[in-house]
């Protein structure tokens, strides 16, 4: 079975966290938004959800 690779960036994280709370009638810092996609992602890494890849590696 030929493995999927999916990246997820705190980038995209945020952008998403963004749009939802925009949505709900939010108005959030960037600075915010950052802080919930880091912790978000280490949410992920922490479940084992996702794993972290060096770009450098790449």
């Amino acid at each position: 079975m030929k493995e999927i690779e999916v990246v997820i960036d705190t980038e995209e994280i945020a952008e998403f966290f963004y749009q939802q709370l925009i949505q709900r009638g939010y108005v959030p810092e960037e600075e915010e938004i950052e802080e919930l996609a880091d912790i978000t992602f280490e949410y992920l890494l922490e479940k084992c959800m996702i794993d972290e890849i060096d770009e450098e590696d790449e």
